[in-house]
């Protein structure tokens, strides 16, 4: 292992070739923890596509492994989540039987975020439109969520990440006030660059949100045996709770 990565290497596969959220894992991760990034090319976010891109994620999971990384993460949600609790959990046991690694998923990753949060409900963000949506939120009532909602905001998926902080802000506040009684925000996605609101929602509405990237940040941390807190992104980071 290279002394640069003397705290562990995290391997990561991103689903599509948008740039942003390795660099935005990049900078929440504590200094010496190594990170390799490949890329899946899902361009259009439906679920026919989705169902398409596991040989993908596989291909990339191997190169990852061939490199000894301490961790493997293939990142976006939509993809596993879209196979249904029980087919997302057998494949990625399959995985690291046969590829001999640790490995978790986006959604894997959330749902242990919510249960280290002790969140029981939730309203849901996300930048998909239609019935997908309806996939996610059942995701998470499968896990044992209630789901108060799973709202999409219009854009298109390849647009996302040019929505302002301040358009998702107010769409999410809208959401959240609309519903009454959940325990926390969840925002579905990384390809909207949305860290700078997780603060200003939490302080807002006074209930903790799970945003991917301080998410993934929080487990691989955990998985890596560090221990360090991070102020600016949320109650997640600032607490760093342990795995349930």
């Amino acid at each position: 292992m290279a002394f640069s990565s003397w705290r562990g290497v995290i391997g990561m596969v991103h689903p599509t070739l948008r740039p942003g959220s390795t660099e935005e894992v990049i900078r929440l991760l504590p200094e010496g923890v190594g990170v390799l990034s490949l890329h899946c090319n899902i361009r259009k976010g439906t679920v026919s596509e989705f169902k398409t891109v596991m040989k993908g994620y596989e291909e990339q999971i191997e190169h990852l492994a061939e490199q000894g990384c301490d961790l493997i993460h293939p990142s976006g949600a939509p993809p596993f989540m879209v196979q249904g609790l029980k087919g997302e959990a057998k494949t990625i046991r399959d995985w690291e039987k046969k590829f001999k690694t640790p490995i978790f998923t986006s959604g894997q990753n959330q749902i242990t975020a919510m249960k280290a949060l002790k969140v029981k409900s939730f309203v849901g963000a996300t930048y998909f439109q239609g019935d997908i949506n309806n996939q996610f939120a059942q995701y998470f009532t499968d896990a044992g969520f209630k789901v108060k909602c799973m709202e999409g905001i219009e854009v298109p998926f390849d647009k996302a990440q040019e929505l302002s902080g301040e358009q998702v802000y107010a769409f999410i506040k809208k959401a959240f006030l609309k519903q009454k009684g959940a325990d926390a925000i969840y925002m579905l996605g990384s390809g909207w660059r949305t860290l700078h609101i997780i603060k200003l929602l939490e302080q807002d509405l006074q209930v903790p949100v799970i945003h991917p990237q301080p998410a993934r940040v929080w487990e691989i941390m955990k998985r890596l045996h560090i221990n360090e807190p991070k102020s600016g992104y949320g109650v997640l980071l600032e607490t760093m709770p342990k795995l349930p």
